[in-house]
């Protein structure tokens, strides 16, 4: 039988880290709450989660903060809650490294769809056509280390992805030299509810050609398809 997945719930409003840590627990998965950054950190010190649900507005480091700093030590996924809906704190909270946004108010049932989706994806493993679990994929003198879940440059540089980051390069590995628009790549990463204006393909996208070392202008691992969206022009090789 499958050990249930571990949230951690960080959220300084006491009644929806009660709601929402009943509602996870009633759905099969194992919760626990924290109510600030300081016993975050403590909570995350003793105990081994698979996502963390952060809310942004905080008193002391807010989400952003607290994203920022996990990041430089982790890929664990991140799902964050604001009470703001503009379309700066979604940007914002995606180039600190979040996985997922979602506005207050919602319903504990979406909170839930997007979990498992990002779940789903995080847990994803490739098998090569002997049905051997691939450990890398080497493009372009770059490696995606799929144990580790970090990319090596060609000079042997260790570069720290975010757990988005990791999934969308590891979308376009999976699928080299095929044209993937931005709707497509949404779906994949945020399922059925993404929203179709959502722009945070293209955020994700410009962070990775940064870490690929890319010239934004002339990029060419990961190239703009007019009116078609990315594709990954380069050969791939797992092993």
């Amino acid at each position: 039988m499958d050990t249930p997945n571990k949230i951690l719930i960080v959220d300084d409003d006491r009644e929806i880290r009660s709601l929402l840590a009943d509602y996870l627990e009633l759905n099969g998965y194992i919760a626990m709450t924290a109510a600030d950054g300081l016993a975050m950190w403590a909570t995350l010190n003793e105990h081994k989660f698979d996502l963390l649900v952060l809310d942004l507005n905080m008193p002391g480091d807010d989400g952003l903060t607290l994203c920022r700093n996990l990041r430089a030590k982790s890929n664990m996924p991140v799902i964050m809650l604001t009470a703001r809906s503009e379309p700066l704190d979604r940007i914002i909270g995606l180039e600190m490294g979040a996985d997922d946004y979602l506005s207050k108010p919602f319903e504990p049932r979406e909170l839930l769809a997007r979990i498992r989706s990002v779940l789903r994806r995080s847990n994803s493993v490739l098998h090569d056509g002997n049905g051997a679990e691939v450990q890398k994929l080497k493009f372009a003198e770059w490696t995606l280390d799929l144990t580790a879940r970090h990319l090596i440059s060609p000079d042997e540089m260790v570069v720290a992805l975010s757990g988005a980051e990791y999934r969308l390069l590891n979308i376009f590995l999976e699928q080299p030299n095929q044209v993937l628009n931005r709707d497509q790549l949404l779906n994949i990463m945020h399922g059925r509810d993404a929203d179709p204006f959502d722009r945070s393909i293209d955020i994700q996208i410009s962070r990775l050609r940064q870490k690929l070392r890319e010239d934004a202008r002339t990029p060419q691992i990961i190239k703009t398809v007019r009116n078609g969206g990315y594709v990954l022009a380069v050969t791939v090789t797992a092993e």
